[in-house]
């Protein structure tokens, strides 16, 4: 009788045990985005970000469109609310996301960002791609009829500039007497302005639009010239303009930070590595409905430099200076 009443309240036991031992807690996440979720840059951290949630590893919330002189409050709160790691875009806002970030020790945060990492849980990350920056500006130079291309970035500042610079250099690999049109719109996210800035070039003879905010392929579409993508690929929804595109994969950046996080050894590093070609955090997009409209002697340079490039054979300079213009 005894030792059935045992072997009862040990099945009890193992039956009571067993949810918590099948029912691993889920990491809390939670991003900040500054602007709103569809916005080419951002959309690529909630993309890699929702694939964790779909392989069930992390729980995931998120703030867009929040104001430089709320970021700070928005962070404090999902400090508060437990979550264990926090993303999001701090370049106009450094000083409140590191003073949050000293404040919360034991969470972890990793921020896009121009600066330093910050011991010892600031880690930092940024858009790395200039490799296929430089491949679509191969392609660029190479398409262009007027050899004057127009460039309308967001902010001069090193995420940017360095993409826009490997592109020019692309080029001018291709075609030494491709010219280049460059302007900024000092926004994230306004389509109206960035459209009218690229209509303005295309006035001035720019039969090749550099896409870098959301805007240029619209004008570029209207004004029947080509465009080149940066960070998405958005040749479905721009078949006729849309040539090629340099792709943003933050997958293998969330990956290591979240794997980083759950093992308890995440670090004040910088990520920026994983968004390089060599580790699958860039590439070059295909070339889909222009497949057949690129000259195929470009395409064999293009894939030849592709191919040197992950060989470790070729490097493309990372310059962070603003770029240029060199068409009058």
């Amino acid at each position: 009788m005894m030792l059935t009443r045992r072997l009862a309240l040990a099945a009890l036991a193992a039956a009571a045990a067993a949810p918590a031992l099948a029912q691993s807690p889920k990491l809390k996440v939670a991003a900040i985005y500054t602007v709103p979720v569809e916005q080419q840059w951002v959309s690529r951290i909630d993309k890699a970000l929702k694939a964790a949630v779909a392989r069930g590893e992390i729980e995931y919330v998120f703030s867009e469109n929040v104001s430089n002189a709320d970021y700070e409050r928005v962070m404090r709160g999902y400090a508060e609310k437990g979550h264990q790691l926090i993303l999001g875009e701090s370049f106009a806002v450094e000083a409140a996301a590191r003073k949050v970030a000293k404040d919360y020790p034991k969470v972890s945060f990793l921020m896009g960002s121009s600066g330093k990492p910050q011991a010892p849980n600031f880690g930092v990350f940024d858009n790395y791609i200039q490799e296929p920056a430089y491949l679509t500006g191969m392609i660029a130079g190479g398409m262009t009829k007027s050899n004057k291309i127009g460039m309308v970035g967001g902010f001069p500042i090193p995420e940017v500039n360095r993409l826009m610079n490997a592109f020019m250099a692309g080029a001018k690999e291709v075609n030494p007497k491709v010219e280049f049109m460059v302007s900024f719109i000092n926004s994230w996210f306004d389509p109206p302005k960035a459209k009218e800035a690229a209509f303005a070039m295309i006035d001035k003879g720019a039969d090749v639009m550099y896409a870098e905010r959301f805007g240029v392929s619209d004008a570029a579409k209207e004004r029947k010239v080509l465009a080149i993508g940066n960070v998405i690929d958005t040749q479905d929804k721009y078949p006729e303009t849309v040539v090629a595109s340099a792709l943003w994969n933050m997958e293998p950046t969330v990956d290591m930070a979240i794997k980083a996080v759950k093992a308890g050894s995440f670090k004040a590093d910088d990520y920026g590595v994983y968004s390089t070609m060599k580790h699958k955090g860039s590439e070059l997009a295909p070339l889909g409905s222009f497949a057949s409209r690129v000259p195929a002697d470009l395409v064999a340079k293009v894939k030849a430099k592709e191919a040197a490039i992950r060989e470790g054979k070729f490097s493309v300079k990372v310059d962070d200076g603003q770029p240029k213009p060199s068409a009058k």
